[in-house]
């Protein structure tokens, strides 16, 4: 199992959610962060901002759906802004055990 964590633009999460569960993929954990990324922030007139607000999802997944995700939530987290800073990240870790917490099973 792979835990997939994503940072996005907030305008781009609706999207990124209908279509992860079109394929298939419902099972998603959403909250608000504040970051940066290599940029250090955004300059607007005299006025900078190294908090910038995004989303950050998680979802855990099969080895094998790794790709499919990945590639749904790159595809629909694109702006398409040329040289375009801050469309997010998205972070792949190992997930060693999951349990669901009413029926005690392991997996997902």
């Amino acid at each position: 199992m792979l835990m997939i964590k994503a940072i996005l633009r907030p305008q781009k999460v609706t999207n990124v959610l209908s279509e992860l569960s079109d394929a298939g993929f419902p099972a998603v954990t959403k909250f608000s962060v504040v970051g940066r990324g290599k940029q250090r922030g955004v300059k607007v007139g005299d006025i900078y901002y190294d908090e910038i607000p995004k989303e950050m999802l998680l979802i855990v997944v099969n080895d094998e759906d790794k790709d499919d995700v990945v590639n749904i939530i790159a595809k629909n987290a694109k702006t398409g802004e040329k040289g375009a800073f801050g469309d997010g990240k998205i972070f792949i870790v190992p997930v060693e055990q999951a349990y669901t917490i009413s029926s005690g099973k392991a997996g997902l």
